[in-house]
């Protein structure tokens, strides 16, 4: 799990076609079988379950009109109670295919009653979070020694992102015309908008563009 992690990019990366289950399976070292939609009941007894993310745990989707397997993604970073980041496969439709792997996407929290229940996410062709609101049962947990598994690779995949951050910085700022300000402006830029986008997510707000379902 740690080596598929550690080697893959930031954003969407496909060499095969991969399903959100197996892939979900391999990363998190939740061994559960059968349709995505499935997971959540076949979870009861053999893994703890529950409505607060934690690094590693499988955000179980409920099945839709346009899902209807549901869908299952790894917790790759939880950012704040109702902020995460997941990686999953089989959800955008990328260059005219399906079967994509993304990795560390953008989760909102949009229930009512804060509990997970419902999540808007973040639609990387649009570049913008999604309108369609998504149930979802919960978080699946980890046994120990799988999420001891992740927090290394999340430890590893930290100090790679800090060094590509560096690098690109750097070479942002030799280019003709840059500067560091720059690039440091640039920055904030992008977060703001990221920080925008949330609010209006988490406080109902419509976002411009809409996202496609996947399983």
């Amino acid at each position: 799990m740690a080596a598929v992690v550690a080697l893959a990019p930031g954003g969407a990366f496909a060499e095969d076609y991969w399903q959100c289950v197996p892939f979900a399976r391999l990363m998190s070292g939740i061994q559960i079988f059968g349709d995505a939609w499935t997971w959540w009941t076949q979870a009861a007894g053999r893994y703890q379950t529950g409505f607060t993310p934690k690094l590693g745990a499988v955000l179980c989707f409920k099945p839709t009109g346009r899902m209807r397997l549901g869908h299952v993604a790894v917790v790759s970073q939880v950012l704040t109670d109702r902020v995460i980041q997941i990686t999953h496969a089989n959800w955008s439709l990328i260059d005219g295919d399906r079967g994509h792997v993304e990795q560390n996407v953008t989760v909102v929290d949009v229930s009512p009653n804060g509990d997970w229940s419902q999540v808007k996410v973040w639609n990387d062709p649009s570049r913008d979070l999604g309108a369609t609101v998504y149930p979802t049962y919960g978080f699946i947990y980890q046994d120990p020694v799988s999420a001891a598994a992740a927090q290394l690779a999340a430890a590893k995949n930290a100090a790679i992102a800090v060094a590509k951050s560096a690098a690109s910085q750097v070479a942002a700022a030799v280019r003709p015309g840059a500067t560091p300000l720059a690039v440091l402006d640039q920055a904030a830029d992008s977060t703001d908008r990221i920080a925008a986008l949330i609010q209006a997510a988490t406080g109902g707000g419509a976002a411009a563009a809409d996202k496609k379902d996947g399983h």
